[in-house]
């Protein structure tokens, strides 16, 4: 007999624990789905934010190289003028005499050249922008 008692309650324990109910198999698989979208939308956004930081990038370095034609150029005067690259960047560059009243006595002149560089990325327009300030002789 005690034997018997022993044997019936191992059995119910055996069966109780023999697999998972439906249930719990739809609760594991819903975290399961959703942990998946989280992470999947984290590497989306990651992916559109390192294409956005290369589009500034690009236009940083066009930028860059095109004030550095500027700053080059000897004979600069007051000028404005735009330029439209062939993938898709526009370059708008703006120089004019500054500061005229301080250095009427001198025989050096204040230029500042503003430089922006625009783009468009989907439907939003994007841009780009630097100013410097360059020391010249004054022509006579």
């Amino acid at each position: 007999m005690k034997n018997k008692t022993f044997y019936k309650a191992g059995f119910e324990t055996l069966n109780s624990r023999a697999g998972f109910t439906l249930l719990e198999v739809l609760v594991a698989t819903a975290i399961l789905g959703i942990a998946i979208t989280v992470v999947l939308q984290l590497f989306s956004a990651n992916l559109r934010a390192i294409s956005l930081s290369g589009d500034y990038v690009s236009a940083a370095t066009m930028a860059e190289a095109k004030m550095r034609e500027i700053l080059n150029n000897d004979k600069l005067s007051a000028q404005s003028f735009s330029e439209t690259t062939a993938d898709g960047y526009r370059i708008d560059v703006s120089v004019k005499d500054v500061l005229n009243d301080r250095t009427e006595s001198l025989q050096v002149k204040m230029i500042e050249i503003d430089l922006t560089v625009q783009w468009v990325r989907g439907l939003k327009q994007k841009s780009f922008t630097l100013k410097t300030m360059k020391v010249m002789k004054k022509e006579v």
